[in-house]
């Protein structure tokens, strides 16, 4: 991580913005790298009134990898072709884990050739019989006229295929909510989820809250999760239409969990816990229109940028602005966004058009940043994100997802309750392996590095039952009536098989993002790696005696209070008021149970 991120966590934004990578990108009228391929300065008939030489009517080639499909035309396709089409359309929904694009009327060298209005209806009319034979749905993203060697009018179309995988109820994508206080992200996850529009005081955002100092202040202190599906269709599903999450997640075949994260600086502990430990996909940045970068906003996109988080940009609020103060908040965080520490690409989403394209290149690209302008009151723009949020495909792929199966079961401990008639029951995220009601597994480390034996009664997803659970996703675990007082956060479940090992003592490479004076030998810092939060002390600094904002070096933590599963590569955040740091875990000093005691502290 470049060490210019520490610009983000503190001080004012340089009023030149340091050099751009590139101006404000527009999927209108972005030629052949937008994704939807159409000529400069198309107008909504179609007729091009740029150059043709200066905007090739290209797309990047196809990949053999990914979920993408280019075809120019599938018109009477014999039966063993169809056959070979069916086997490839398998392979791309495999490659997307149930979702594919199909690009139809573009060569496999992505020249956009576009067919005739009778092959075209040809071609979807095939694509639709491949779909019926997978068990898919088929849903028209865009159609566009090409201007290439024809007076004919030809057309390319954008074809969303999904398909729920046979081992899951639903596609899954979990989203980080970040943002200044009073910046609006409860309330648009209210109106998101809940489907009706803000009254412009906060009523959208009642039903998120979970404690009454919240809904009395309006401000949120702890992590929610909110859901909202899409059909296979493409169609929204919430509350308005179900009356139950249990309700929702059988109408979906995809969901979006939404981790309502807390603005205001005084839970800033509980914002990175949440940004850590739950593993989101990617973060939402809320910005309100009318204060502009201000409070956490910065640091928060520091943090994003910190854990290698992709996220985008909603710019909320703009009911309360005249346009020229929209404006200007836009042309902040793209200065923001261009600076060396980001190296973000910023793209405005104007249209339902351009809501695609950032969707597709949000994905392929880790540079590209959307930006959304709209408003939980009027309902300005808003479906312009929920159109994003159908069309964003998974962040990793099939050939990972695979791997970390094959690994032994790893569950993340990050909630622990008490519910009445059920027991004890835990919530976090399985960072590896397959869990199944019924496992038997250990749970630790405990103060004195042991791991308990214990077995998972019964696993639920959003709110609905679940007897299979695997790497990457978040549940909850019914552990019977295992005693509550030997849990706490940051254990992890394991597979006894995998024999873990504990340390009190380890050393992580890291960058001191920010401290006001020099960073020495015994100071204390409160350490964040995945879902561990513990105070540490700094035991040794390699090679220097001390360190400064900005400088690199291995340093030696050890734990105070007990010790903590940990593994070499995981990332590492710190901070102690206004000092931070970044870094990665390069060694663990493992210990035996029963010597945990006597390695901790001082």
């Amino acid at each position: 991580m470049d060490s210019r991120v520490s610009e983000l966590f503190g001080g004012c934004c340089r009023p030149g913005g340091g050099p751009a990578m590139g101006g404000t990108l527009k999927a209108r009228g972005a030629g052949g790298s937008s994704g939807c391929g159409g000529p400069k300065g198309k107008k909504k008939n179609g007729k091009n009134r740029g150059s043709k030489a200066n905007n090739p009517p290209y797309l990047p080639p196809e990949a053999e990898d990914g979920n993408i499909e280019y075809k120019l035309k599938l018109v009477n396709p014999s039966q063993y072709r169809f056959e070979h089409l069916v086997t490839q359309m398998k392979w791309r929904l495999q490659e997307g884990r149930g979702e594919a694009v199909y690009q139809i009327g573009v060569e496999d060298n992505g020249l956009l050739v576009g067919l005739a209005e009778e092959e075209m209806r040809a071609s979807l009319k095939t694509l639709h019989r491949m779909a019926e034979k997978v068990g898919a749905d088929i849903t028209v993203l865009r159609e566009r006229e090409v201007d290439y060697d024809s007076d004919m009018p030809r057309k390319i179309t954008e074809v969303l295929v999904r398909k729920v995988p046979d081992n899951q109820q639903f596609l899954d994508l979990r989203v980080a909510v970040l943002g200044n206080v009073d910046s609006g992200k409860s309330t648009l996850l209210g109106v998101l989820t809940q489907g009706e529009l803000d009254n412009g005081r906060g009523r959208a955002r009642l039903n998120l809250f979970r404690h009454l100092h919240e809904i009395q202040s309006g401000r949120t202190s702890s992590i929610s999760f909110e859901i909202l599906g899409f059909n296979s269709k493409g169609e929204v599903v919430n509350y308005s239409d179900s009356r139950t999450a249990e309700e929702i997640c059988e109408s979906s075949s995809k969901m979006i969990t939404f981790i309502d994260l807390a603005g205001h600086h005084k839970y800033l502990h509980t914002t990175i816990f949440g940004l850590t430990s739950y593993c989101p996909d990617c973060a939402l940045l809320l910005v309100s229109a009318n204060t502009g970068i201000a409070g956490t906003t910065r640091e928060h996109l520091g943090l994003a940028l910190a854990l290698k988080v992709p996220f985008f940009i909603v710019v909320s609020k703009v009911d309360l602005c005249a346009k020229t103060t929209v404006e200007r908040t836009v042309r902040q965080l793209e200065r923001v966004l261009k600076q060396p520490g980001c190296h973000k690409v910023p793209m405005l989403v104007i249209s339902e058009d351009d809501a695609v394209t950032a969707a597709q290149q949000f994905a392929q690209s880790p540079n590209v940043t959307p930006i959304f302008t709209l408003s939980s009151v009027s309902g300005e723009s808003l479906d312009l994100l929920k159109v994003f949020l159908n069309i964003l495909p998974p962040l990793t792929n099939s050939k990972e997802q695979e791997e970390l199966m094959q690994q032994l079961t790893e569950f993340q401990v990050d909630e622990i309750y008490t519910v009445p008639e059920v027991g004890t029951v835990v919530g976090g995220t399985l960072s590896s392996g397959i869990c199944r009601e019924g496992d038997q597994l250990v749970v630790g480390p405990t103060d004195d590095g042991c791991f308990l034996e214990l077995r998972v009664c019964s696993i639920q997803r959003n709110r609905s039952a679940c007897r299979v659970l695997r790497a990457g996703q978040a549940a909850t675990l019914a552990l019977g009536d295992f005693d509550r007082a030997l849990l706490r956060k940051g254990m992890v479940m394991v597979s006894p098989e995998m024999n873990p090992t504990i340390c009190s003592v380890f050393e992580a490479e890291i960058v001191l993002l920010f401290h006001a004076t020099t960073f020495r030998r015994g100071f204390q810092v409160t350490v964040h790696v995945g879902n561990v939060r513990q105070t540490a002390v700094v035991e040794k600094i390699h090679a220097k005696d001390k360190l400064r904002t900005g400088e690199k070096a291995v340093v030696r933590f050890r734990f105070l209070k007990h010790p903590e599963y940990l593994k070499v590569g995981a990332k590492l955040l710190f901070r102690e008021g206004v000092t931070k740091g970044i870094g990665h875990v390069t060694d663990v000093q493992a210990i035996a149970a029963g010597e945990a005691q006597a390695n901790v502290g001082f």
